[in-house]
């Protein structure tokens, strides 16, 4: 086995065990068969697999939901791939109004065991309809799973994970984060949903950030330790099911807390999870709540316009420091 794994390697990975182990789990998606996908992150899957487990579809995010819908509703397990997760729009019925209701519109009589793919996320200068975090989105719609790894193992550990489901996951693959590097995850691999990551610890402060923020709260954490600054890291991992029980924990060590999201500040996930620490840990703080989030404008095209808008370790940096000194 391989010391180190890409990113988008693992996504084949992860996608590639699952498929080997149950021979209902099918793909589809533009692009994703020879072609190997538009990210490479579905390499080899149509040379294992063929084209009877690896559809290329048209250019639909309506038919490919629609269609992996309906699979999951006869007793296959299919893995959807919408090319930008900005086009979630463009499939916003099937995901918002049909797919997380179904089991319970059927009294559990039904059920929608499906995965929808999607490549999220800014910083590559992709501009503002190809650049958008939208896990937020989601957020909002009762009945969806929502998971966003930060690391090759976590790929591969939670696509294990969601594909195994009975509920709809919505799988948010970070285009920042394609190109990097880890551990590779070890055989049968499982990552449960809706378990955080403490992956650095400290007594001063809690950074709670979520896949490409993570590295950038990670950074922030070792530029603040040299200023005798300790901040523990928490990688959430999930935003559904969401694991308030870790940061609570955390926050009973440090009692401050800040958030890192690449969500913009309006409707971000950092003010639901904010809202939870100061209902349940209200008691635990001995400081106000911060939020590190990107700005409520379209995401310039530009790189230095796009790093005024998303946040960076310098950001992340200031604001420990401020509210360390409260």
């Amino acid at each position: 086995m391989a010391d180190v794994i890409t990113y988008r390697q693992a996504v084949a990975e992860g996608i590639a065990r699952e498929m080997r182990r149950d021979p209902t789990v099918v793909c589809l998606g533009e692009d994703i068969g020879a072609a190997g996908g538009v990210f490479n992150a579905t390499a080899g899957l149509h040379e294992e697999f063929g084209s009877g487990r690896v559809w290329d579809t048209p250019i639909s995010e309506q038919a490919i939901v629609g269609a992996a819908m309906g699979a999951a509703m006869t007793g296959m397990r299919p893995v959807a791939e919408i090319m930008f997760s900005d086009f979630l729009a463009c499939c916003w019925d099937y995901l918002a109004n049909e797919i997380p209701k179904v089991r319970y519109m059927t009294g559990g009589q039904v059920t929608v065991p499906l995965v929808v793919r999607t490549a999220n996320g800014g910083g590559l200068g992709f501009g503002a309809q190809h650049s958008q975090a939208t896990e937020n989105w989601a957020l909002t719609v009762p009945g969806l799973k929502i998971a966003a790894p930060a690391t090759p193992a976590d790929v591969v550990g939670m696509m294990a994970a969601a594909i195994r489901s009975d509920d709809p996951v919505v799988f948010f693959e970070h285009k920042g984060l394609l190109a990097t590097k880890g551990a590779p995850a070890p055989p049968d691999h499982v990552v449960e949903l809706g378990r955080a990551a403490v992956v650095r610890e400290g007594t001063d402060i809690t950074l709670v950030a979520l896949a490409s923020m993570v590295p950038v709260a990670l950074t922030a954490a070792e530029r603040l330790a040299e200023e005798g600054i300790e901040a523990e890291v928490i990688d959430l991992r999930c935003l559904v099911p969401l694991d308030t029980r870790t940061v609570l924990g955390s926050l009973a060590k440090t009692s401050r807390l800040v958030t890192v999201e690449e969500n913009p500040y309006q409707g971000g996930w950092g003010g639901t999870l904010v809202s939870v620490v100061v209902d349940e840990g209200f008691g635990l703080l001995d400081a106000p709540v911060r939020r590190v989030a990107a700005e409520c404008v379209p995401l310039p095209f530009a790189d230095a316009l796009e790093e005024q808008v998303i946040p960076t370790v310098d950001k992340v940096v200031t604001k420990v420091r401020d509210l360390t000194a409260y």
